[in-house]
């Protein structure tokens, strides 16, 4: 793809070719002053008595959410993440995998600078950020970014009644999504007891290598973005994602038709957590979905795939 060539909206990753670094990376970290008060909205994630899931549109500390609540609620929130898509927003997230299935309520969150904390520049200014320094001004915010955003997210939930003290949660994250799950995990701010990622980037590393390919344009490395790119290589925290009694149950798909991320980037990460999943194999999955591409979410056999594989990799852990 020739970057000058397309316009605007498809410089910024054809939602998802552009940036490329899988349809991953941008955000900014926007903190809000004012804490949840379980009092706002204590009806939360409570199911009424109609007879299919509620949506219910809402705040997190001030990340935008979309919780949608199943009738009948017996494991505990599952939080998920788009990427820059498609699903490139929380209410396609939340049209493509419903998971209602899936007896979890499920939070569907808007990744920063997408939606409603959108750039004043909107698009043109994400690809004058992406021009200067792909790493640290896209992707630290939107990947590291959203990570932080997590135990904050996990503290409004409790308080809203939606989880219990240091209950454990599902995740899922696509593309940016998923890197920014994987460095979440890493962190253990908050205990995830199952997560699926789908066609994640592992880390800026491999990240870069995608913009690189796609832009024909070598990334400029400082010292700041290689401290970034150690800090969000999943590869070297393996042992840091895996940590729990018992591990965290992770499936990684992986579209077989994901021109976007380097596929040697998922294998090496398989190879890194092999060893430390040796006595729970059945707690870590790499699956390969043929004909699948990056955006599955554009293609019909993609979604009913994906959809089917997450719900049941919930459902049996």
């Amino acid at each position: 793809m020739r970057v000058a060539s397309r316009a605007m909206t498809s410089l910024i990753c054809s939602l998802g070719r552009l940036t490329a670094f899988p349809c991953v990376m941008f955000g900014w970290l926007i903190a809000s002053p004012t804490p949840v008060r379980a009092s706002v909205e204590a009806a939360l994630c409570v199911p009424s008595h109609t007879t299919s899931a509620e949506v219910r549109r809402t705040t997190l500390d001030g990340v935008p959410a979309i919780v949608r609540v199943p009738q009948h609620i017996s494991r505990p929130p599952i939080v998920l993440w788009h990427g820059f898509g498609p699903p490139a927003s929380e209410a396609a997230m939340m049209d493509a995998l419903p998971l209602d299935d899936v007896p979890a309520v499920k939070v569907y969150l808007g990744l920063p600078l997408f939606g409603a904390r959108a750039l004043p520049g909107g698009m043109k200014e994400l690809a004058q950020r992406q021009a200067q320094d792909m790493g640290l001004q896209v992707f630290k915010p939107v990947v590291v970014g959203a990570g932080d955003e997590l135990p904050r997210v996990a503290r409004a939930l409790e308080q809203q009644g939606c989880l219990q003290l240091h209950q454990p949660i599902g995740l899922v994250g696509f593309s940016a999504g998923g890197a920014a799950a994987l460095y979440a995990m890493s962190r253990h701010q908050v205990t995830v007891d199952a997560a699926v990622l789908i066609n994640p980037s592992t880390g800026l590393t491999a990240s870069v290598q995608a913009f690189e390919q796609a832009t024909g344009h070598a990334y400029a490395w400082s010292p700041a973005s290689r401290e970034l790119a150690q800090q969000t290589d999943a590869v070297k925290h393996a042992g840091d994602i895996a940590h729990g009694t018992p591990a965290p149950a992770l499936l990684f798909l992986q579209g077989a038709d994901d021109s976007v991320i380097d596929a040697h980037a998922l294998a090496d990460l398989d190879e890194g957590l092999k060893p430390l999943y040796r006595d729970q194999a059945q707690r870590l999955q790499f699956t390969r979905l043929s004909g699948v591409p990056h955006q599955w979410a554009s293609d019909p056999q993609g979604v009913a795939r994906v959809r089917q594989a997450v719900a049941a990799w919930f459902i049996g852990h």
